[in-house]
């Protein structure tokens, strides 16, 4: 939100072309020119001034409004207590918006209530305090905003079914480990109860207990590449830095254990939640682990070592390898869309960073400290908790 004062300097320049509350003509000529709305208030919270711009963005002439209070442009969850709100700045001094600039919501004239990004300056006068707001529909950017998400959540469903696609081998012998171990136990089970004459043996229930947890453990691969594949809704909640990483580890470490890749974690210690798309940022990890996996394949020192720490308001995730490293030449154009070191379309690190971006946070790559391997830096700002007044 605007808080360099421009909303100040504004009032000051208007307050002084004014005498009695009477804008000039030749200045209120110029302000009927301006894109953004622009209202004049006195200390009352009365409408001295309505330009063009305002004249559009809610639905009403200059002359309907003027002369009333301003609450009229107010949905009621503001208006009911606006009054308040400028009764005790007259009387503290204490700064809730003046000066500071911040999101809030606005009323048509048809009831619709819309966001708007609101800058107030105040000026002293011969009458007392006036106070001018700039305002700007938000409404455009918000939909920006949304279709940008909703495309990131369609790229980050396809990334996810073509990563279940490249593994296709390695899901089949994952789930085909305990589907042959519960075929086996029934086996030995048939075998056992034909011996004993049609009664279940000492060891039966033993066997049985095998088989359900071989069955199990099938269940719950299949569910979790399920999981995995589905397109599911976007939508921030608080969670667990510690838990995504560990959630995206499960995931990327199926039918990649016969690599003997050691995970070495350096977790801090009561790391606070962070208000995220879990999906979204899973997909971030997924693909960062996955290129750290492939990045060993041919290496005889397989480490891949994750740090999670705190720093000032955001967690930072830190993902390194022992592979071979990222060249210069590949760097420059690591997180360009269709740009790739290898196998694959090169969306994935374009992906990722602008998902990381989009919650207000980054990806970047940084100085491994495993020699020579490749290290990437996520950082995700931890929500702080904000109020309207």
């Amino acid at each position: 939100m605007p808080s360099d004062g421009r909303a100040e300097q504004g009032a000051e320049r208007l307050m002084n072309s004014q005498t009695e509350g009477l804008v000039d003509p030749r200045l209120n000529s110029v302000l009927d020119t301006a894109v953004d709305g622009i209202v004049v208030i006195d200390q009352a919270a009365t409408i001295l001034m309505f330009n063009k711009a305002c004249e559009t963005l809610f639905g009403y002439t200059a002359a309907e409004v003027v002369g009333q209070n301003v609450k009229c442009l107010m949905p009621p969850i503001f208006s009911n207590d606006h009054d308040h709100y400028i009764a005790h700045y007259q009387e503290t001094g204490e700064r809730r918006i003046i000066g500071i600039g911040r999101e809030v919501q606005g009323q048509h004239k048809d009831g619709t209530i819309f966001p708007l990004e609101l800058s107030v300056g105040e000026a002293k006068v011969e009458s007392g305090r006036q106070y001018v707001g700039i305002i700007r529909d938000l409404r455009p950017r918000k939909e920006a905003e949304d279709k940008l998400e909703d495309l990131q959540a369609k790229l980050v469903h396809m990334a996810r079914v073509s990563a279940l696609d490249e593994m296709g081998a390695a899901i089949a012998h994952e789930v085909n480990q305990p589907l042959t171990a519960l075929l086996l136990y029934l086996q030995g089970l048939n075998r056992s109860i034909e011996r004993c004459g049609g009664q279940l043996p000492d060891n039966g229930v033993a066997l049985m207990q095998k088989a359900e947890r071989a069955a199990a453990r099938a269940g719950e691969i299949i569910s979790r590449l399920r999981q995995f594949g589905e397109q599911q809704k976007q939508g921030r909640e608080r969670v667990s830095p510690v838990d995504l990483v560990n959630d995206a580890l499960e995931l990327i470490l199926i039918g990649k254990r016969a690599m003997n890749v050691v995970i070495i974690r350096q977790f801090e210690e009561n790391l606070p939640d962070i208000e995220v798309d879990p999906v979204q940022i899973q997909q971030i990890l997924v693909n960062i682990l996955r290129n750290a996996v492939d990045a060993l394949r041919d290496r005889d020192d397989r480490r891949i070592r994750l740090v999670i720490r705190q720093s000032d308001r955001a967690v930072i995730i830190r993902i390194e390898d022992s592979g071979s490293g990222i060249t210069d030449e590949i760097k420059v154009n690591l997180f360009k869309t269709f740009a790739t070191g290898g196998k694959g379309m090169g969306l994935g690190l374009a992906i990722s960073r602008s998902i990381a971006q989009n919650h207000g946070g980054d990806l970047t790559i940084v100085d491994a400290e495993i020699e020579t391997g490749a290290a990437f830096s996520l950082r995700l700002p931890i929500k702080m908790s904000t109020s309207m007044d």
